[in-house]
Parts: C-alpha cells; sequence; structure tokens
C-alpha cells in the first residue's frame, strides 16, 4: 500500500441565525402541496435543498393508509400492489414504517410519524432545518417532503448499533482523529515545497512495494516484484521510502520495525553499488538517506489519503479508516525529526 498567529475565529459553517417567518412553504413547495402546511424557509445557501410540504395527515393507529397516500406522491411509477412495508419498533419518540418494492431495499422511503403532542417538547420546524443542514454537509440521508404530522426520508443501508457494538473499538469515532481539509492543504504544500529542493531522480517505480509483492526464489537467488497497479514514473526517493515504511506491516502496524539508520545505509549502499556498477562513496549513501526518509513523509501522506478513499466506497473488510489514522499520526510524529534532516554537503 500505504500553529499559526491568534486570528478572528470565523463563523463556523454551521452558524444559523434566528430566521425570521417566512411565507408558508415559499421554498420549493410543489403545486398540489396544502397551502396550510407547515414549513418555513430555511436560511442561507440552502435553499436549493428544498423539500416539499404535503397536506397529508398519517393516523397514529393506522399509519399505512396515509404512509402509501404519501409513496403515491413520492414514488408515482411504483404500483401500489407492490408496494412492500415494514414497521420498525425500536423508537418511543416516533412511529416508523418503510415502503419500498425491491427486496434488497436499495430504494426505500420511510416514513416518520410524530408522537402524540410531542411538539410540546420538540421543534419540528427546527428539525427540518437541522435535517437539511446536516444533509447539505454529507451527515444525513435524503429528506424527500414534511407532511402535516410526519416527514419521509432516505433509508440508509446498514445495521442499527446496540449497546454490545459500540463497546468495540473498531467503531470508536476515529475520525475525530483524520486532519482537517485545511491541515491537509498546508501539509501538501510544505511537501511539494519541501520535497521539490532534494533533486531526486524520477525513475520507474513499483511504488507499492510491500513486503507480499516481492517474491524470492532461493533456488535462483532471485528477487522478482508483483502486482503492478500504482508502478509509474516518480521519484526515486519515494519508491525506497515508501518501501522501508511497509517493515511496519499493514493488518498489525509497528513502526518500531522501520529500519534503523546502520540498516537503511547498508541497504542504500548496497541499492547504489548495484545501479551505478561500481562502489560508492559515504556521502553518496548519506545523501540518498536523507532523501529517502524525507520522500516517507509523503508515503505517509499518500496512503493516509488513499485509506481515507477506500474507507468510502471499498468493500474488503478492511478498517481502512483506522488505518488512515496510524499513518497520519506517523507522519506528524517523525516529521521535525525528518525535516530537520540536512543532505551532506
Amino acid at each position: 500500500m500505504a500553529a499559526p498567529p491568534p486570528a478572528p475565529v470565523p463563523r463556523s459553517p454551521f452558524y444559523l441565525r434566528r430566521p425570521a417567518p417566512g411565507p408558508q412553504c415559499s421554498w420549493g413547495m410543489e403545486e398540489r402541496a396544502a397551502a396550510g402546511a407547515r414549513c418555513r424557509e430555511p436560511p442561507g445557501p440552502l435553499r436549493a435543498a428544498a423539500v416539499p410540504c404535503f397536506g397529508i395527515s398519517v393516523h397514529q393507529d393506522d399509519i399505512l393508509p396515509g404512509a402509501l397516500r404519501l409513496i403515491r406522491e413520492l414514488r408515482p411509477h411504483w404500483e401500489p400492489e407492490q408496494v412492500r412495508t415494514k414497521r420498525f419498533t425500536d423508537g418511543i419518540t416516533n412511529k416508523l414504517v418503510a415502503c419500498y418494492v425491491e427486496e434488497d431495499m436499495r430504494d426505500c422511503v420511510l416514513v416518520r410519524v410524530y408522537g402524540e403532542r410531542t411538539e410540546l417538547l420538540v421543534d419540528r420546524e427546527n428539525e427540518v432545518r437541522n435535517f437539511q443542514l446536516l444533509r447539505a454537509h454529507g451527515c444525513a440521508p435524503k429528506l424527500y417532503c414534511t407532511f402535516q404530522n410526519g416527514l419521509c426520508y432516505e433509508y440508509m443501508q446498514g445495521m442499527a448499533l446496540g449497546p454490545e457494538h459500540i463497546r468495540e473499538p473498531r467503531l470508536f469515532s476515529l475520525s475525530a482523529d483524520v486532519p482537517k481539509t485545511e491541515v491537509l492543504e498546508q501539509e501538501l504544500a510544505w511537501l511539494k515545497e519541501h520535497l521539490s529542493q532534494l533533486d531526486s531522480p524520477v525513475v520507474f517505480c513499483h511504488n507499492d512495494l510491500l513486503c507480499k509483492n516481492i517474491i524470492y526464489d532461493s533456488t535462483k537467488g532471485h528477487v522478482r516484484f508483483i502486482d503492478y497497479e500504482y508502478a509509474g514514473y516518480n521519484y526515486q526517493a519515494f519508491d525506497i521510502g515508501n518501501h522501508f515504511n511497509e517493515f511496519a506491516g499493514v493488518n498489525e502496524v509497528d513502526y518500531c520495525r522501520y529500519p534503523a539508520r546502520e540498516t537503511q545505509l547498508q541497504w542504500l549502499r548496497y541499492y547504489l553499488q548495484a545501479q551505478k556498477g561500481m562502489a560508492v562513496t559515504s556521502r553518496e549513501v548519506e545523501r540518498l538517506y536523507v532523501q529517502v526518509n524525507k520522500f516517507a513523509l509523503a508515503s505517509h501522506f499518500f496512503w493516509a489519503l488513499w485509506a481515507l478513499i477506500q474507507n468510502q466506497f471499498s468493500t474488503i473488510d478492511f478498517d481502512f479508516l483506522r488505518y488512515a489514522v496510524i499513518r497520519f499520526n506517523q507522519y506528524f510524529k517523525v516529521k521535525p525529526q525528518v525535516s530537520a534532516l540536512e543532505m551532506p554537503k
């Protein structure tokens, strides 16, 4: 694989002014929505995230007829006789039913009916604003519509956790340890500026020299490389620094296994002698040592970002988020000492 001076505190993107009363359902209500339905215009840039408001009331004790009326509005292409429903009974504030036509519930509408008189405790208008705001930032499902005593939204695939699950370390909130986007942008700029001054030659690299991609034939004394999906032109020092990082392993990562200076110097001397076909000076070895350890930072940065992407899309059973955090942590841990290394005169 793989503190600036104080400044004025910026307004959080989650900051909301208390909205002034607006015209009823002026933010994208369909013509068929009832004029008396309760909804207000959300503030600021979220006007585009509007949802229709329907003048439909769903009976607390007989949800299905009202739910199916809403489904006819939201999914007019569904055949009524094919609509399946599933009641969820875990909630103790509202009542919830899922409506879908395909067995895998790939397209599923959740109909949530507010509990009786819960408006005495819950600001429902504020709930809708929060729902839309969170959706705009990728933290909530799609909100399909509101109706007189509830709302409809997207079903999110996955497992609802129980007390036995949330104790598992792999489910803790590791994302808090992932650097913010602004920090990543700053680090990328620093890497570009710092590494571009090292004059590491550009060569054809494997770019993924983990242990399992190196095959040793003991009968012939040959070493061969496999899996070339990341291969391409890159800085020589990146490929070697990336290889040294892989000494730590992947499934059980331990950077105590990162090669010590003496081991690296021996390895790099053999490498340069094989490359040049002749003896090399200590200065040449030391120069490559500095380049390699600095480019090892870029390796941490690259594979941490790779793991964040994999965490979103991969179906492989691997804790990519945890791996990203490990690589970022190692990057920031070794950066001070590595950045202080100087090229030999």
